[in-house]
């Protein structure tokens, strides 16, 4: 009967201090820098793998765990199946009794909307500062004579590896610049 900790943020930048110093409880903790966004979090797999009957999951908060009110489900099933006891610390959810296991799947579904209305928010930001002549992406690396010269020096026959290193810009961004019409 181990208590298994888990702590994730989502980028390289950020700090799993404040997460691990909630778990130090734990008997062993699976910890990631890894973006939920992104589907893969090998040391969430290698967690739910890890837990058996009679363990606790331990998060600091439910946004650490799953990335969507679905995943959320499909994680608190998987737990469920196997006898595990899920305990977040910040929402003070411990699923071991019914009123936490009512707790939590309110709370999940809460933190889902809270998604959802932030990425709701996020996009009219975008499409409004797209309205006022807002540029998005990286800036093109050459310019219009830059790529009429790259054109031209491909067409004599300069190969696309000598252009990379020229121009300093990547394969894929050499055949993109080609297929481009600048006339």
């Amino acid at each position: 009967m181990a208590i298994v900790g888990y702590a994730r943020v989502s980028s390289v930048g950020q700090t799993l201090a404040v997460q691990l110093d909630k778990l130090m409880h734990c008997d062993k903790i699976f910890q990631e820098k890894k973006s939920g966004a992104s589907g893969k979090r090998p040391q969430l797999d290698a967690c739910l793998e890890y837990v058996r009957e009679g363990d606790t999951l331990v998060v600091a908060r439910l946004d650490r765990l799953a990335r969507s009110t679905l995943h959320l489900c499909q994680i608190a099933a998987d737990l469920e199946s196997k006898r595990v006891n899920l305990q977040v610390l910040d929402q003070n959810i411990n699923t071991s009794d019914a009123t936490g296991r009512l707790l939590f799947n309110m709370l999940g579904a809460i933190a889902q909307f809270e998604t959802e209305l932030r990425a709701e928010r996020q996009m009219d930001g975008i499409q409004k500062a797209k309205e006022r002549g807002v540029k998005f992406g990286r800036r093109k690396k050459l310019d219009r004579q830059q790529i009429i010269e790259l054109k031209r020096r491909r067409s004599s026959g300069v190969f696309i590896k000598t252009l990379m290193k020229e121009y300093d810009i990547s394969k894929a961004s050499v055949y993109r610049y080609l297929a481009q019409d600048v006339s």
